[in-house]
């Protein structure tokens, strides 16, 4: 639960870094019907693994297409695919705990355009995947394995500043692949 709070305010403090480092003031949107945007990132893994693990790494990538046009927004229509890894060691009373989860899914984000500041983009948004977990661990003088495949409807919400027209950071939180990363977004289209 901690976590989940921690994730929320640096995610909160991220955002309105963003958008107090963005005085700039202009009427371009940067994400809009038709544009085409792949984000990648690091960070903390959300509760994927069998039980949460304060050191959990994860890594997830998203390719967004901004399909229809909606209210002061756009909608946008994706692909993620990501994994969450627990480096080996000692937890919960076993030896040589190991957890690693592959994701893939489809997501849609709806991208708020009134902001009125240049190369910013926000948005919030929904995912449906699968996952495929595999865990692996000492239990006395048992060596046990397990795997699982799991489905999944996730939230996040976001940010990207654009420091070139098609460069920027990005910022992601919410019950996702991640609790929240940083990384990078590449505006292709």
């Amino acid at each position: 639960m901690k976590q989940k709070f921690f994730a929320l305010g640096i995610s909160l403090l991220m955002m309105s870094l963003v958008l107090t480092v963005s005085a700039q003031r202009g009427s371009d949107n940067i994400f809009s019907r038709g544009s085409v945007t792949f984000n990648a990132g690091v960070g903390l893994s959300a509760y994927y693994l069998n039980k949460p693990v304060n050191n959990d790494v994860a890594t997830k990538a998203a390719l967004e297409v901004g399909a229809f046009n909606a209210g002061t927004g756009v909608i946008s229509l994706g692909l993620e695919i990501g994994g969450a890894f627990t480096p080996e060691g000692d937890y919960y009373g076993y030896s040589d705990y190991r957890a690693r989860m592959f994701v893939v899914g489809l997501r849609s984000a709806w991208h708020y355009a009134n902001w009125n500041v240049d190369r910013l983009d926000t948005y919030a948004g929904i995912n449906l995947g699968v996952g495929f977990k595999h865990w692996d661990y000492n239990s006395g003088p048992a060596h046990k394995t397990n795997t699982k495949t799991v489905f999944y409807p996730r939230g996040f919400v976001g940010a990207s500043y654009y420091v070139t027209p098609k460069f920027g950071l990005n910022v992601e939180a919410g019950y996702d692949i991640t609790y929240i990363q940083g990384g990078v977004v590449f505006k292709l289209k």
